[in-house]
């Protein structure tokens, strides 16, 4: 089993866990409600787990642009 971490902007690959075994507290997924845990979170049938988050250079382009906000993707 491996974790996988992509933006969810620009789909680039942020990083990877590879044979985790890891709670999901140690990962702070106990802090997402149920909502952002079934829009964040994808559990693949080879036993993988997928996550969107922000990259470095979303959340720059975020932070000097604070309108890009209500965009789903920003990147074109």
């Amino acid at each position: 089993m491996a974790i996988h971490y992509h933006c969810r902007h620009c789909q680039c690959g942020v990083g990877s866990i590879e044979n985790a075994s890891v709670f999901s507290e140690a990962l702070g997924f106990h802090h997402l409600s149920d909502d952002e845990r079934q829009e964040m979170i994808s559990y693949q049938q080879n036993g993988d787990i997928h996550v969107q988050t922000i990259c470095e250079d979303c959340q720059e382009a975020l932070n000097r642009n604070p309108d890009f906000h209500q965009y789903e993707k920003f990147i074109q």
